[in-house]
């Protein structure tokens, strides 16, 4: 997943950055709101994570901008203010989640997880697809008890594509979900080509994945 971490405090967008990039997930630090603007323009992201105190504007007012403007990102706020009247104003304007600072990373974590699962109508953490159950908290996929290994990205490429059964996404949607804005440094196709490649490899070898589908110029679905 990609995440937008709206923060000025650069030690905490810091420590945001590496704790969720261990997590297998592709991050990008605004630390306005003049460069948060920019990056909703240019980017699609799964997550904002957002600071209302930023130094050129206030966070309430750019998330109500960018729900205008019809934001697909999950918001969780993240800030110092804890009055009850700052939370019911930023959840009545669109935002998912609000966390108090400070706060604890592994709970932020869990509430992307909890957002992530209502988002796509996941009542269980495990998601049915083939033979296959795919863990999407713990990062797993089950063949039965047993685990099959595949790389981060590998992981990261097959759960985007679970979480939108019977989709079709194109290389460029997987390739932006993955590794973020990677364009700007030379689109490959072949990233996600051979991530495929090797899933079907891997997949394979334990039972059929037909359900893992090329859609000829434009992509792959996985149909259910």
């Amino acid at each position: 997943m990609t995440v937008l971490i709206v923060e000025d405090e650069r030690t905490l967008a810091r420590e945001l950055g590496i704790f969720l990039y261990q997590q297998g997930l592709a991050c990008t630090v605004a630390r306005t709101a003049r460069e948060a603007r920019a990056q909703l323009a240019d980017s699609p992201f799964d997550f904002v994570l957002l600071d209302l105190g930023l130094p050129d504007g206030d966070g309430m007012a750019l998330l109500a901008e960018a729900k205008q403007q019809e934001l697909a990102a999950a918001v969780i706020i993240l800030t110092a203010r804890g009055a009850v009247e700052d939370r019911i104003r930023g959840l009545e304007l669109g935002a998912d989640d609000y966390l108090a600072k400070p706060f604890s990373l592994p709970e932020l974590l869990a509430r992307m997880h909890a957002i992530t699962r209502r988002r796509f109508g996941l009542h269980k953490p495990r998601v049915a697809v083939g033979a296959f159950e795919l863990d999407v908290q713990a990062r797993r996929v089950l063949f039965g008890d047993q685990e099959v290994p595949l790389s981060v990205k590998e992981f990261d490429v097959l759960s985007y594509l679970v979480l939108h059964k019977n989709r079709v996404l194109t290389r460029l949607q997987l390739t932006e979900h993955i590794w973020g804005n990677l364009p700007e440094s030379g689109f490959d196709s072949n990233y996600i080509d051979a991530h495929i490649k090797n899933l079907r490899k891997k997949l394979g070898q334990h039972a059929d994945v037909e359900w893992l589908e090329t859609v000829r110029g434009i992509g792959y679905r996985v149909r259910g």
